[in-house]
């Protein structure tokens, strides 16, 4: 990969700015794909943008940027989308700094940030290598995610059509999903959710196998079906309902009957039981997941060592003696039929019997 140094006026990057969902973001007179498809949308806050027009204002240097040349001639931007961002918007008026519009400056300090030199790095190489190096320069603020980098590596038109439903601020997927799904859409959380319940975890796989696909309409159809079946299955909503792994369960469950009604009573019954620390895990509970997703609150070290105590160290099941590191408490009337954790209810377990008794 070759990599050559240049410096960029203001000006120059800043002509023929362009920023739509129709064309993308483009700048340095159309040729700089300011936004490539591994970036995400704009999230500087006005502090960090102002910050950047306060910099070139001052004539202190700004950090360099990195720009990808493709065959053609064009560039995308690996590094500095933020602050290229930040200053044509600026440039085109778009907001102001200290109350005042770069339309409203005197000509000198206009011609002075026009004139203004970015060092920019110009980067030619193979897409495998284009993408390895993103990742290596990608070290400052808002580190990519794990599904921001996988977009850079399976452009094409369906990953453009996907970003459209689940990729976008008031996307359709945050407005169908966003009571049930965890995360930003504009940070790929969303997109990454749908992949990962469609794909079975295999994302990756899922990607490259559809890449050049016209459109996402299956997986958009997926994750659509996907929220109707909770809202079905489960018509009251509670807070606790949002970040469940919603498709894992559709994928397993979508084909069996459930009486909604019956389900809602063992929602609430189990959202009022002080034993239940993962309230969260209750859903995939009563879907007929296993226990364990409830967390169920665990009796206490001091409990444990009075009931040893009691016992003399020895296992009711086995009639065997063990030191207290070699038991475990135990539910007397097990926790599925109504047992409570307290200490009437705790009897000490040699680990074996424990087990045994565990999976009956």
């Amino acid at each position: 990969m070759t990599i050559e140094l240049h410096t960029v006026p203001v000006g120059e990057l800043a002509e023929g700015y362009r920023n739509s969902d129709e064309e993308g973001v483009t700048g340095y007179g159309g040729r700089l794909n300011i936004r490539p498809p591994y970036q995400r949308e704009f999230v500087y806050k006005d502090a960090q943008r102002d910050a950047v027009i306060e910099t070139v204002r001052a004539g202190f240097p700004l950090n360099v940027m990195y720009w990808a040349r493709n065959s053609d001639g064009s560039f995308e931007v690996l590094d500095g989308q933020q602050r290229a961002i930040s200053l044509c918007q600026y440039v085109t008026d778009t907001f102001s700094v200290d109350k005042m519009k770069f339309g409203n400056l005197p000509s000198d300090k206009q011609e002075e940030i026009l004139d203004y030199r970015l060092m920019v790095y110009f980067c030619e190489g193979k897409a495998s290598e284009k993408l390895a190096w993103f990742e290596t320069i990608n070290i400052a603020g808002a580190v990519l995610t794990k599904q921001e980098l996988r977009n850079a590596a399976y452009t094409g038109p369906w990953l453009a059509d996907a970003k459209r439903y689940f990729s976008k601020t008031g996307c359709a997927a945050y407005g169908i999903g966003q009571n049930y799904v965890n995360g930003s859409p504009i940070r790929q959380e969303y997109l990454e959710a749908a992949l990962g319940w469609i794909s079975h975890g295999k994302i990756d796989e899922y990607m490259d196998e559809h890449r050049q696909e016209p459109n996402a309409n299956e997986l958009w159809l997926y994750f659509q079906s996907v929220i109707n079946w909770v809202r079905v299955v489960f018509p009251a909503y509670r807070k606790e309902m949002k970040g469940v792994g919603w498709g894992v369960l559709y994928n397993k469950h979508k084909d069996k009957a459930f009486d909604s009604a019956e389900m809602e009573k063992e929602v609430s019954r189990l959202m009022a039981d002080d034993n239940v620390t993962n309230k969260r895990g209750i859903y995939p509970y009563v879907l007929g997941e296993d226990e364990k997703h409830l967390s169920i609150r665990a009796f206490t070290a001091g409990q444990k060592r009075a009931a040893y105590e009691k016992q003399g160290g020895v296992c009711p099941l086995c009639n065997g003696r063990f030191d207290i590191n070699e038991m475990e408490g135990d539910h007397i009337d097990p926790w599925r039929d109504r047992g409570k954790t307290k200490p009437a209810n705790l009897q000490m377990l040699c680990k074996p019997c424990n087990r045994r008794k565990a999976g009956k």
